[in-house]
């Protein structure tokens, strides 16, 4: 039975069983005339018992409203201390692409590791929901601690790989025509010299032969200002158009984190940036108050008195309590070659062309 005609943004979400979507972090794919959504399932993290993940979790719709459970598509692996998708790995972000030469699906999970850097699990499969089987575990593409990122696939068929080099920039490399490892040529773009300001979180699209990035500040998961850039070409180089969230005071991309942007077939121009609203508990907190600590914190240069300061803030802040996030899909606008997202309480797929 249907429940929803509309999309509403920061509102829960209920699956066709009436439980809470838990896709998080997530992208969507469409395939064979239905779309599936896939992303982090929180259902059972609990931040004191070190519970980060409970895998991969997939949902199918004929509307992009109303979302059946498939399931776990990667499930997490309890019995092995060892593995990355162990629900105490910090497992974030699986990207999926189709690889139509080897056909098979290939994923990406971004995996913490205990000592601070960050490495990629990858695995393949036969069908978009799995069984999927390792292929690498503790990759760390080019040599670098790897953090949020995207995978694109071009129309003939090479595929690029939009990461974060840990508080440093962002890396666009090509990816080897299995998909399940990088070339080793890349480019690098957006250098900053620490947190908040460092960009992560990219989500990758094209519009008129146009390649759009939009990126997220670092500052865990208290949420920032997004940053969109433009480019002619997969590598570049970016132009930064700025915060594509207009009328947005808090200057928190409306308390959100965009994780992809979906371009929805047989619509000419409809674009949504799915973004999770990680902290619903957090939203009376003014973006200026941890812009500065991170900012303090993450300067090798700021004053111990400073930095001690700036921790007193940071252990103020609301625990994140992520199984209870909420989704904050917009669609994108555009102003010429200009992205921008506004704010709105519903809107409907039918409304555009």
């Amino acid at each position: 039975m249907k429940k929803y005609d509309s999309i509403r943004p920061g509102q829960i979400w209920l699956d066709t069983k009436g439980e809470r979507i838990q896709a998080h972090g997530g992208s969507l794919m469409y395939l064979d005339g239905s779309y599936y959504w896939y992303g982090e399932n929180k259902e059972f993290t609990d931040p004191e018992k070190g519970i980060w993940h409970w895998g991969v979790r997939c949902y199918r719709s004929d509307d992009l409203y109303n979302w059946e459970d498939l399931g776990l598509i990667i499930p997490p692996e309890p019995d092995d201390p060892d593995s990355s998708v162990n629900p105490h790995s910090m497992m974030d972000r699986p990207h999926i692409i189709y690889n139509g030469r080897m056909k098979k699906f290939v994923c990406w999970l971004k995996i913490m590791q205990k000592d601070g850097s960050q490495s990629e699990t990858v695995m393949t499969a036969d069908k978009l929901t799995g069984p999927y089987t390792k292929v690498r575990e503790g990759l760390y593409p080019l040599g670098m601690s790897a953090g949020d990122f995207d995978l694109a696939v071009a129309p003939d068929g090479k595929a690029y790989y939009y990461f974060e080099r840990v508080h440093s920039e962002t890396i666009c490399a090509d990816l080897t025509d299995d998909y399940t490892n990088v070339t080793g040529y890349y480019s690098t773009h957006f250098p900053h010299s620490h947190p908040p300001y460092v960009r992560e979180a990219t989500a990758h699209f094209v519009r008129n032969f146009k390649h759009y990035l939009i990126t997220s500040g670092t500052s865990g998961y208290m949420p920032n200002p997004s940053e969109a850039a433009v480019a002619d070409t997969w590598h570049g180089p970016y132009t930064v158009l700025g915060d594509p969230h207009v009328n947005d005071p808090s200057r928190t991309s409306f308390h959100s984190q965009i994780s992809s942007v979906f371009k929805v077939p047989c619509k000419k121009d409809l674009y949504i940036a799915c973004a999770d609203r990680w902290m619903p508990n957090a939203m009376d907190v003014p973006y200026e108050l941890y812009e500065k600590a991170y900012d303090i914190l993450f300067d090798p240069f700021a004053p111990e008195d400073e930095k001690a300061k700036a921790s007193v803030v940071m252990r103020s802040l609301p625990r994140e309590r992520t199984k209870e996030a909420d989704y904050v899909w917009l669609p994108v606008r555009f102003d010429g070659d200009k992205p921008y997202i506004e704010w709105l309480d519903e809107w409907r797929i039918e409304d555009f062309e």
